[in-house]
């Protein structure tokens, strides 16, 4: 009996191998990914530990310089769109945040704000600016505001971009995650996220992120994918999933004095337009904008409505400027 259920657990363990040999989805080529995301000119900052940030440096080279920071499983390219409609007016300086895009992962793996600010540094240091407006989306968001709070004399203005950190309102329920980012919060299911990855969960968890799905192209999937399997970054991911949020840092937000734009989408269903409220009640010196029928990402569903109320802030960094406004997005 014992023999016969032995050889049921050999049986059951050749079939749970050829399946998971199935499924699995390796890492993409760091040599091709380098090439297809990072072009002819890839440009990489050397920071502490051996870190090698991958960054760009794009629109005019004289004129004020924003650093701009994606959100998690994301990478510089989500700004892309947006750039193109600000080129004309600023230097803006995107870079894959360490644990993403062609960076790969934190040398020590030490994703909490410290860490992150490792690589902000180290691509500040490189385009040589000492002073200059610093914006995110979602987790960059929360790395944006969590660096105006502890460097101010580096931090002209904020602009905050469906940002994180933000507690719930009073009475209001936690936004449902999207497909990835529930798979991740599970500890059972998360060592095999850095194993098995389809692409049809990079696609429903994109799909989940913004208000209008035909936005999503394969395109867009394919690159979210793509790097999502760089090198280390699914491994990344995982320690992230189940890193301190260290909540202690919002108690002193309005500590932040920079002037501070809360750009949002109305439709954000992983993070509440409320949250923009949130914030605006801490913050003494913000201004407001939410966009219509735009979930999670607007510079990458709206990048034109987005690009105006960042050019529309940035214009009126003075005392008469309204406190809040309000975009639709053009139908």
């Amino acid at each position: 009996m014992i023999r016969n259920f032995l050889a049921a657990l050999a049986g059951l363990g050749a079939i749970l191998a050829v399946v998971f040999l199935a499924l699995r989805t390796p890492d993409s080529a760091r040599a091709e990914m380098i090439v297809k995301y990072g072009g002819p000119a890839v440009t990489f900052a050397e920071g502490a530990g051996g870190m090698r940030v991958h960054w760009r440096d794009e629109g005019c080279r004289d004129c004020p310089a924003i650093i701009l920071l994606h959100g998690s499983n994301a990478s510089l390219h989500t700004f892309e769109a947006m750039i193109a409609e600000l080129a004309g007016e600023y230097r803006i300086i995107t870079y894959d945040q360490p644990g993403h895009g062609l960076t790969g992962p934190h040398p020590r793996d030490d994703y909490s704000a410290a860490g992150m600010f490792e690589a902000l540094d180290a691509v500040a240091n490189a385009a040589r600016l000492d002073r200059f407006y610093l914006g995110g989306n979602s987790m960059g968001g929360w790395v944006a505001w969590r660096y105006a709070l502890g460097h101010p004399e580096r931090v002209e203005g904020l602009i905050l971009i469906d940002a994180a950190g933000a507690p719930l309102r009073e009475g209001e329920t936690a936004p449902p995650l999207n497909l990835g980012f529930r798979l991740l919060r599970n500890p059972l299911l998360r060592p095999l996220l850095s194993q098995i990855t389809p692409r049809s969960l990079v696609e429903k968890s994109l799909q989940d992120t913004v208000a209008d799905p035909s936005i999503v192209t394969d395109a867009m999937v394919d690159r979210y994918w793509e790097l999502l399997r760089y090198p280390g970054n699914r491994r990344a991911s995982a320690i992230r999933a189940d890193a301190p949020r260290e909540p202690e840092y919002w108690d002193r937000i309005s500590e932040i004095t920079a002037p501070t734009l809360l750009l949002w989408g109305a439709e954000d269903k992983l993070i509440y337009a409320s949250a923009a409220a949130t914030f605006d009640e801490m913050l003494p010196n913000a201004d407001v904008v939410i966009i219509d029928n735009v979930g999670h990402i607007p510079m990458e569903e709206a990048p034109a409505a987005s690009a105006n109320a960042i050019r529309r802030f940035l214009e009126g960094l003075q005392p008469e400027a309204v406190d809040t406004l309000k975009l639709e997005q053009p139908q």
